[in-house]
């Protein structure tokens, strides 16, 4: 799809707010990877800790995200634990959010 690339996946996923810490999943540096092939769309995410009550709801929204971008068909979101997630994954932004910086 010309006008699928991974910057507009990226920004179609600020829309989804993890509900423990009221911040968007890109931000807080959860996605590791954007895949686009044609209309399907990969993404490979983790959550902040492996016991994350709220990781289905975080994965169903990704998805649900996902397939509400224009020009895709299909996606996968694959949760991984490696690396794991540390607050230095997250953007400046989200990192004076949170008092990091």
């Amino acid at each position: 799809m010309p006008g699928l690339t991974e910057e507009v996946v990226t920004d179609a996923l600020k829309d989804v707010i993890d509900p423990e810490l009221g911040y968007n999943i890109v931000d807080l540096g959860l996605i590791y990877g954007v895949t686009i092939q044609n209309d399907q769309v990969d993404v490979v995410m983790t959550m902040t800790t492996p016991g994350c009550p709220a990781s289905n709801y975080i994965q169903e929204g990704t998805q649900h995200r996902l397939l509400a971008i224009d020009g895709v068909k299909d996606a996968h979101v694959t949760v991984v634990w490696s690396p794991a997630w540390e607050p230095a994954m997250m953007s400046d932004d989200a990192k004076q959010y949170f008092g990091f910086a």
